[in-house]
């Protein structure tokens, strides 16, 4: 009974460093999405001009990729993830002062390392570890469950499990039989697809190894936003055409004088008249020509 309680105490701690020492990198895609990316270049280039849009979400990228390898505690991140909208708003503010935007940027990722630098540093992580694992919304994500021992050749099986949290309690896990092989794929990556993913590596009936990857799902890819843009283009080039012409109704002379007459043009009723005269001279005929055949005997 000792030796069980001295093994859970172990265990215990373990989770509790495991914890504590997950870590996280200072990558630009995972702390900013693509459409304040977007609103930062507008406001230094405008939204019209595709190409110099391209040009300065190309250089804001290249001036924050050296920050993608800096390392520290996951528990700092809700910290940083401020300091990078409080950057995101600054640079908006600068972009409508019609600033330089490359230097702008230079400037914010010179301000950004300084402020990693005096996060809590990663430690060393002491299996089983949480990979983290960021991906593009509509990518492939990878999840090998390989370990760096070897394994006995026969009788290796390889179960999966996820949870929508960053946890290591197998508690809040459920099971994914559709998942069983060494590599466990997701493609396409959807947002619903965050969270932690688990292998356990058994032999026979006996587990070898447990690993565990955190999936973080960043904005849609270019290519997807693009294609939206495209779309709402053609919307708003639709909705910008003229309307279409409505041909005018011109009522028929019995219509206006049935419902409208007040509404009758002078060619209206000089129309009428020729037509009451010619009706009364055709009348007047048909009278001459029957009274002259009562009376002729015929």
């Amino acid at each position: 009974m000792a030796l069980v309680a001295w093994v859970s105490a172990v265990a215990s701690v373990l989770l509790a460093l495991l914890v504590f020492w997950a870590s996280t990198q200072a990558c630009l895609f995972c702390f900013t999405t693509r459409v304040a990316r977007l609103r930062v270049c507008h406001s230094f280039v405008g939204w019209k001009d595709s190409l110099k849009v391209n040009q300065c979400l190309e250089n804001y990228q290249l001036a924050f990729k050296k920050l993608s390898i800096l390392e520290f505690d996951y528990n700092e991140r809700n910290r940083l993830h401020d300091t990078f909208m409080q950057m995101t708003n600054s640079l908006q503010q600068q972009g409508l002062a019609k600033g330089p935007y490359d230097v702008a940027f230079r400037r914010a990722a010179e301000k950004q390392k300084m402020i990693i630098l005096q996060l809590k540093r990663a430690h060393a992580c002491t299996p089983p570890c949480v990979q983290d694992v960021s991906v593009h919304q509509g990518g492939q994500a990878l999840f090998p469950c390989v370990v760096n021992f070897p394994l006995p050749k026969e009788e290796i099986t390889y179960s999966w499990k996820f949870s929508p949290l960053r946890t290591q309690s197998m508690s809040y896990f459920r099971l994914l039989p559709e998942a069983r092989g060494l590599v466990a794929r997701i493609r396409p990556v959807k947002p619903i697809h965050g969270g932690t993913y688990s292998c356990l590596i058994k032999h026979v009936v006996l587990p070898v190894a447990r690993l565990y990857f955190f999936l973080n799902v960043t904005g849609p890819t270019p290519r997807q936003e693009t294609e939206l843009q495209v779309t709402f283009r053609e919307v708003v080039r639709w909705a910008r055409k003229e309307p279409e012409a409505v041909e005018p109704v011109k009522p028929s002379l019995g219509q206006l004088l049935t419902h409208h007459p007040w509404d009758l043009t002078w060619a209206d009723l000089c129309l009428l008249a020729m037509a009451m005269a010619a009706m009364a001279a055709a009348l007047t005929v048909l009278v001459w020509m029957f009274c002259w055949w009562y009376f002729s005997g015929y």
